[in-house]
């Protein structure tokens, strides 16, 4: 075959293995036709096989609303925060909490036990604040987690009172020798919690000597409200501390009329060497995979205020109250279920890192971790963190609560305590519920037992409980 021939022939060649290809690869062909069904077969397969669970988070669900453990996981709780009270990372009253919770999981007859940690130990001290000029007027204060104290005597300083990080800038030169007041509008937790967390490093820079940050609420009854603070590293450490809605109002009407505000601040904050504390663990083992997990989790710690009833008392008792639900049927799922109650989560998550660090090297086996740390209201629905393939299998999932209305599957599940997990790509879920008054109470006197409810409460853990068992009783782990 001559050159100009071999060049045509070699031409047609490829022009019919192209033509091969692309019929290959058509929509109708035999093969794209195939894997189509089998995707509809599988997906199919899915629904019937959540489906078959039907009766089971019916049985959950009637035992947690209506039968015997009916207001149990309220009387939990009230016996507990009665109990124990506050729980401050650090402090006595957080071992004991960790001790309590021990007692009463392994009397339920659930396999228990504990896993070291180290914790931040901050001690809020005695602390005061009034306002001198321009009339005398005490201030409700709560100190910082994290802050510095002031000196025995207290800072007595004029007071400048601004609204937002940019202002603060904008009167960098009125800054210096003053208690800087940020008396920031509440606009979301999410952005304007930056005051409570940056304000006193922001002030520092420009030579401040205190802060005082508005609380981070949309609603107050002169109820000032704490949280933790980080301080900038480099930037001098100054006291700082929440103050009402209302006196920082107050002070901002008195700042736009020109008056001169004077006011002393005393704090007995101090920092002191970390101390042990726990992540308490509790299981009922899968009789098929006990290796792989589906996790659940509240926190223990709360501040040194209120009961710590809701933030985080809540979520830690629905999260022991859905496996007590699951063995008083005598159910036992495929998987390992696992409850963890975390330690120190509100100094930043700082035993859900440790629990993290520890378990990573089996993070293959963990199918789902769950997270309640907003509250225990009337339940909403679940949020989710996940491939779209295990989206769809969790849509299944939380359409057996139809019995109780929460059926709704949304996107982002949330949490301090799992997000290392759902960073590494983990499927989360989080529970969503009616929390508009949440931020009413948070981190405040008022988180007590007064603001639960014990039918909220039922089904929150009867929601908590479906979706545990069925996912970690379905044929395969959820996909990544």
């Amino acid at each position: 075959m001559d050159g100009e021939g071999r060049l045509a022939f070699l031409l047609l060649l490829f022009m019919f293995s192209l033509l091969s290809r692309v019929s290959d690869s058509h929509p109708h062909s035999p093969a794209i036709r195939a894997a189509s069904n089998e995707t509809v077969k599988r997906a199919s397969d899915t629904v019937a096989e959540v489906a078959a669970y039907a009766d089971v988070a019916k049985r959950i669900i009637e035992l947690a609303v209506f039968g015997a453990a009916q207001n149990r996981s309220y009387k939990r709780l009230a016996d507990f925060a009665d109990t124990i009270g506050s729980r401050v990372s650090g402090s006595p009253n957080l071992d004991m909490a960790i001790k309590y919770m021990f007692s009463v999981m392994k009397q339920d007859g659930l396999d228990v036990h504990l896993e070291p940690v180290k914790i931040p130990h901050w001690v809020r001290g005695t602390e005061s604040a009034e306002m001198i000029e321009p009339r005398v007027k005490n201030l409700a204060v709560l100190g910082l987690g994290s802050s510095v104290g002031t000196p025995p005597e207290g800072i007595e300083a004029e007071v400048l009172v601004v609204q937002s990080f940019e202002e603060l800038k904008c009167r960098a030169s009125e800054a210096t020798g003053k208690i800087v007041v940020f008396n920031q509008p509440f606009i979301s937790y999410g952005e304007t919690v930056a005051y409570r967390a940056y304000g006193a490093s922001e002030a520092a820079k420009l030579g401040a000597v205190a802060t005082l940050i508005r609380s981070v609420t949309p609603y107050s009854i002169n109820s000032p409200h704490t949280g933790w603070q980080d301080y900038q590293d480099g930037v001098k450490r100054i006291p700082t501390a929440c103050i009402t809605v209302e006196d920082a109002e107050l002070m901002w009407r008195f700042s736009q009329r020109k008056q001169k505000i004077v006011v002393r601040l005393k704090m007995g904050a101090k920092t002191l060497p970390d101390a042990d504390s726990f992540n308490t663990v509790a299981e009922i083992r899968g009789w098929q995979h006990p290796e792989q997990v589906v996790l659940l989790s509240g926190h223990l710690d709360s501040w040194d205020v209120g009961q710590g009833a809701m933030d985080d008392g809540g979520g830690a008792m629905i999260s022991w109250e859905a496996l007590s639900l699951i063995k008083d049927l005598g159910l036992r799922p495929r998987r390992t279920l696992r409850t963890v109650l975390w330690t120190a989560e509100e100094q930043g998550g700082v035993g859900a890192q440790q629990y993290f660090n520890l378990h990573k090297v089996n993070m293959s086996n963990f199918d789902l971790v769950m997270e309640s740390d907003l509250g225990t209201f009337s339940p909403v629905g679940l949020r989710f963190t996940g491939s779209d393939a295990a989206q769809k299998v969790m849509e299944e999932v939380v359409k057996l609560l139809a019995p109780i209305n929460t059926t709704k599957l949304e996107l982002n599940g949330e949490g301090t305590d799992i997000s290392p997990w759902m960073q590494a790509g983990v499927p989360g879920a989080s529970l969503h519920v009616a929390d508009s008054r949440y931020f009413w109470f948070h981190h405040s006197e008022g988180d007590t037992m007064t603001v639960q409810n014990p039918r909220d409460m039922d089904l929150c853990s009867a929601l908590w409980a479906v979706v545990a068992y069925v996912v970690a009783d379905l044929q395969d782990m959820l996909p990544r």
